[in-house]
């Protein structure tokens, strides 16, 4: 009953990462349509900044004085600070590979872009070596995960812990 319990959560776990280098390529794809969209936002916003002869931080400080501009202020912080930490992510993302964004995980942080790549993404039979790979590993790691716990389990009875 344990080895096919086993089996079985190797098989699970090896479907599931086998999807995640396709994954993680459309996230990237996604990242940088998310960041040309913010650098816009950006350009425009010191464009306006500069017209009226302030700098970025002197037209974010100008945005102030009602609950709109306030509300405006907050939500220009909120895209540079978005815009900085997705190019930081992208820059690293596509450095990597596609079997090392495995251990990138949390470079995968931009929830907007997470919740639409996951939402639009098509799990597919993992023709790539990338996806064979990680299916492989998903495999190994249930596998031992499984044989790990089972050795624990039974300790635990032999010594009566249970």
């Amino acid at each position: 009953m344990i080895g096919l319990l086993r089996l079985l959560v190797a098989a699970v776990l090896a479907a599931v990462l086998s999807q995640f280098p396709a994954f993680s390529d459309q996230y990237v794809q996604r990242l940088g349509g998310q960041i040309d969209a913010l650098s816009r936002v950006a350009e425009e916003f010191d464009a306006s900044a500069t017209r009226a002869g302030l700098t970025r931080t002197e037209a974010l400080a100008d945005l102030s004085g009602s609950a709109f501009r306030d509300a405006h202020q907050q939500d220009m912080r909120h895209a540079f600070r978005r815009l900085d930490r997705a190019r930081s992510d992208l820059q690293m993302l596509r450095l990597a590979g596609p079997l090392e964004r495995m251990l990138l995980p949390h470079r995968l942080r931009d929830t907007e872009t997470l919740r639409a790549t996951w939402g639009d993404f098509s799990p597919a039979l993992p023709l790539t070596r990338a996806g064979l790979v990680a299916a492989a590993l998903g495999f190994l790691i249930g596998w031992l995960v499984m044989t790990l716990g089972g050795r624990l389990v039974r300790r635990d009875e032999r010594l009566g812990w249970r």
